[in-house]
Parts: C-alpha cells; sequence; structure tokens
C-alpha cells in the first residue's frame, strides 16, 4: 500500500481509513488501488468480522480529486481512461457485496464518488455538520461508482433523478429523513458512535450477518422464486453455525449469546 489508506484489527473489527487530508481524501489511483487492496483483506481475512470505513482528519471523502483531473495533461485514450474508472470503481461493489457488515462514519462531507462509495456500505454513521452531495453535475460528470444505482435503489428514480440533477448540499438531518444515513450523532460523537456500532457488529454473527447481506442484494434483482431459494439455503447453512447452536442456547438459559463467527 501507498499509505493513502489505512488500516487497523481491533478484536474482529478492520478500520479502513482513507488518508490524504491534504486533499480531503479526494479519491487518486493510488487510494482507489489501495481501498481495492483493503476490501479484499477484509473478504479474505478470517479474523476480520466487520468494516469501519471512514476518512481522516474531520472529513470522509470529497469525491474525485478534480484538481489533479484538471492539471492531468496526458493523452490517455477514450478506452485507458474507461478501464482506469472501471477498475477503481471496484471497490464499491467490494463493499456492497461483502460477507460482513461495513459501517461508514461520515464526518465534514460525503460528495461525488466519497458519496457512492459511503452508500455501497451497509451502514452510515453521520455527524450532525456533515454535508452530503452528489456533486456530479457541478462538475461536469455524470455520476460514478455505483451512486446512481444505490440511489435508485434505496430512494427510487424520482428522488435518485432530483439528488443527481439538481445536485443539492443535503445536511445530515436532511440525508437522515430521506434513509440515506442511520443515525446524526454531534460531531464530537460521530467516531465513537460509528466504532460502537461497526464494533457490535464485529461481535456478531458474521456467517448469519453475511447471508442477511445476501438475501437483501438478491432481493435487488432475482425474482420472488430465487429469492425464496436462497433464503432456504441460507437458513438451512445459518442453522449449522455454532453461532446459532449458541444464541438457541443462550435464549433458553435467558442469557446473552457469545459470538465467534462461524
Amino acid at each position: 500500500m501507498s499509505g493513502t489508506v489505512l488500516q487497523s484489527l481491533d478484536r474482529g473489527l478492520l478500520t479502513i481509513t482513507m488518508n490524504r487530508p491534504e486533499r480531503r481524501n479526494a479519491i487518486n489511483a493510488e487510494m482507489s488501488a489501495d481501498l481495492i487492496e483493503a476490501a479484499r483483506r477484509a473478504a479474505d481475512d478470517s479474523d476480520v468480522r466487520a468494516v469501519l470505513l471512514r476518512g481522516a482528519n474531520g472529513t470522509f471523502c470529497v469525491g474525485g480529486d478534480v484538481k489533479s483531473m484538471a492539471e492531468n495533461k496526458s493523452e490517455l485514450t477514450y478506452e485507458v481512461k474507461r478501464a482506469n474508472l472501471r477498475r477503481g470503481m471496484e471497490i464499491s461493489r467490494l463493499l456492497h457485496e461483502l460477507p460482513k457488515p461495513v459501517v461508514a462514519q461520515i464526518d465534514g462531507a460525503a460528495a461525488g464518488a466519497g458519496l457512492s462509495i459511503a452508500l455501497s456500505c451497509d451502514l452510515r454513521v453521520a455527524g450532525a455538520s456533515a454535508k452530503i452531495t452528489t456533486a456530479f453535475a457541478k462538475v461536469g460528470f455524470s455520476g460514478d461508482y455505483g451512486g446512481t444505482y444505490f440511489l435508485t435503489q434505496m430512494l427510487g428514480s424520482a428522488k435518485a433523478r432530483e439528488l443527481y440533477l439538481m445536485s443539492p448540499v443535503l445536511t445530515a438531518q436532511e440525508a437522515l429523513a430521506l434513509g440515506l444515513v442511520t443515525k446524526v450523532v454531534p460531531d464530537a460523537d460521530v467516531a465513537d458512535a460509528a466504532t460502537d456500532l461497526a464494533m457490535s457488529l464485529a461481535q456478531g454473527p458474521t456467517v448469519t450477518l453475511g447471508y442477511i447481506k445476501r438475501n437483501i442484494n438478491n432481493a435487488e434483482t432475482l425474482s420472488l422464486e430465487a429469492c425464496f431459494d436462497a433464503e432456504a439455503a441460507h437458513h438451512t447453512r445459518c442453522s449449522e453455525t455454532s453461532d446459532h447452536r449458541e444464541a438457541a442456547k443462550a435464549f433458553m438459559e435467558k442469557r446473552a449469546a457469545v459470538f465467534k463467527g462461524r
């Protein structure tokens, strides 16, 4: 890794920090590659049971590095530019499909591709003064990193059109009212609140939570019958886990379950 992304693992929680504070964590090629590497580590490492995604120095991510784009004098072909962008966009798919919960800590701003990445996560905790915007139209872009997909799935096409075409800057409370964020807390509390939420998921029944994500993702694209088939298969798989047996035992003993993630 180049240092544009930091990683820290604590009790099953992998904290991934976008680390370009001098550019408000704007995405460049190096950060994009580092994020993908971190997401793949999260998927492959059995010690990772949940992920917290955040930005360094009080800002989540302002999107693509527009300054670098404007200063780029290279004569890349359309095909190369498209391939480079498409490669970087994989981070949103990896987080969306990761078989472990992902929490985004939104403070400062989540704009453009930064918002898209935040929307690819499962839950979002925002600081009270956070600003949230698609931003693309204002810089002459149509959108990337899956933002149009996630917004349309979450809010419907009418609201997605409004947020992309008009590009309003939403307050954290406005985003909460729309359902774009899970909760809003005072700025001073956002790091603790996001970490506590992510850590609670890291201590949960990891296999089961992964299947819950898969069921919901299936519901976005598959038929009802196909979703039934997948739910039946996943439910049966969960019944074979030690976490399910622990949960059943804890229920009978009237105590909190202690999950081991398997």
